[in-house]
């Protein structure tokens, strides 16, 4: 049997006087996410707690929709559908008392 030579120690870990530091940080307070539904805020225009009043207007969607109807060969009135379809379309929210725009939801 061989002798094994001596082998050397098995490294030393230390934090030889350093320290760690631990930063906790909490999420940013973000305003309300504007979707297809009304939202409650505070209209930066009036400074009013109120319930914003939702309305849809043509949006890049739409307009991709029915290139997409077109190129397929939806011809003669139907390529338009989308116009007609509030789902296609981007959603515009609003103060109910100073009408002021509070934000939009793009659908794209």
């Amino acid at each position: 049997m061989e002798k094994q030579g001596n082998l050397p120690p098995p490294p030393q870990y230390s934090q030889g006087g350093q320290q760690s530091t631990v930063v906790i940080t909490s999420p940013a307070m973000l305003g309300p996410q504007f979707r297809e539904v009304p939202v409650r805020t505070q209209c930066p225009a009036c400074q009013a707690d109120i319930m914003t009043s939702t309305r849809y207007e043509t949006g890049t969607l739409t307009w991709i929709s029915i290139g997409v109807l077109c190129l397929f060969g939806c011809w003669f009135g139907c390529c338009l559908i989308p116009l007609c379809v509030d789902p296609c379309k981007d959603v515009v929210h609003s103060c109910p008392n100073c009408k002021q725009m509070v934000g939009k939801y793009n659908r794209m």
